[in-house]
């Protein structure tokens, strides 16, 4: 059904998510890297090495479930929702990689 604009194009949506999996991974590494720029200028205690390891645990869980994600959205027709795992999952490891990166800035 055409909307107010004329025909719906089902391929901006899919393009829309998958640009905004790419921000969320682009915003985690640079989260990661300022972290270990902090952790390595403050000098590496037994802290900020645990914070560190969990701001990369949590890069890397954001980097596996984006991927995962943006494979499923390029293979064409209709993306299939993301499944309640995965976006706890992607919220779990966002929320450690802020967690880690903060515990290195303030340790």
């Amino acid at each position: 059904m055409p909307g107010p604009l004329g025909e719906r194009d089902p391929g901006l949506q899919p393009e829309r998510t998958r640009l905004a999996w790419r921000r969320t991974t682009l915003a985690s590494t640079v989260v990661a890297v300022l972290a270990g720029k902090a952790g390595v200028a403050g000098g590496a205690s037994g802290g900020v090495l645990a914070a560190g390891v969990v701001c990369c645990a949590g890069w890397a869980g954001v980097l596996v479930v984006a991927h995962r994600r943006i494979r499923r959205l390029a293979g064409g027709g209709e993306p299939e929702r993301l499944s309640l795992r995965y976006a706890v999952g992607v919220v779990v490891c966002v929320l450690l990689t802020v967690a880690g990166g903060v515990g290195v800035v303030l340790w």
